[in-house]
């Protein structure tokens, strides 16, 4: 999605102030809103990427105006009232309906210290051979889908060149639409500076990202 969650080099909204000595968390309802989105997300209904998509679609002003779990919080919201495990109503009254949807999986409180450890490995088994190989030129999709893609805005259209072969993994774009699951080889692509910025860009500067292989073509 073309929404405010993709910032990367959009320009007047100041420079990044790292927080001297950054706790963890600012405050206890924020370790709950972690802990309930851990939990939520072991019921098993949703994928990660569908939750990310639930992030990137908050209306603009409501993402940018939010802090970072303010804004789990409120993809959250929305995902568990599309999944039917909550009402819309229920949020408004803080009250519990009768019925609703039971999840297939709960996670218990002495099950997460494993399924922490564990995580969610998206790592699959390849369907065929990898199309680059370390070296090789490429250029990556102009593209402005609808939907979740860990291609970002700046990264688009831009040559570059495959620095890794990370193996195949769980597609995220189709993932995050509730298709059947694809997965796709995966690649660090490393870019210069000017490439992605233009002549004005340091010269010495570059920049790699993960790109899954339908989002490139030979340069």
């Amino acid at each position: 999605m073309n929404s405010a969650h993709d910032l990367g080099g959009q320009m007047a909204f100041g420079p990044v102030l790292p927080e001297p000595g950054e706790p963890v968390f600012h405050g206890d309802w924020e370790k709950r809103v972690l802990a309930i989105n851990v939990a939520a997300g072991a019921m098993g209904a949703w994928s990660i990427d569908e939750i990310r998509h639930a992030r990137e679609s908050l209306p603009p002003a409501q993402y940018l105006s939010s802090t970072y779990y303010e804004i789990w919080l409120a993809a959250l919201d929305r995902i568990l009232v599309e999944h039917g495990f909550l009402t819309q109503e229920e949020l408004a009254s803080g009250k519990p309906v009768p019925q609703r949807r039971e999840p297939k999986r709960v996670l218990k409180g002495e099950d997460v210290p494993a399924v922490l450890r564990r995580g969610f490995p998206y790592e699959r088994e390849a369907p065929g051979p990898a199309k680059f190989a370390v070296g090789d030129r490429v250029r990556t999709a102009v593209m402005h889908p609808q939907h979740h893609t860990r291609l970002p805005r700046y990264a688009r259209g831009k040559q570059g060149v495959i620095e890794r072969v990370t193996g195949c993994h769980v597609f995220p774009d189709t993932g995050a639409q509730r298709q059947p699951e694809v997965a796709q080889w995966l690649y660090t692509v490393v870019f210069t500076g000017r490439e992605l910025w233009g002549r004005d860009a340091d010269p010495t500067s570059t920049v790699s990202i993960e790109a899954w292989e339908s989002y490139l073509e030979p340069a």
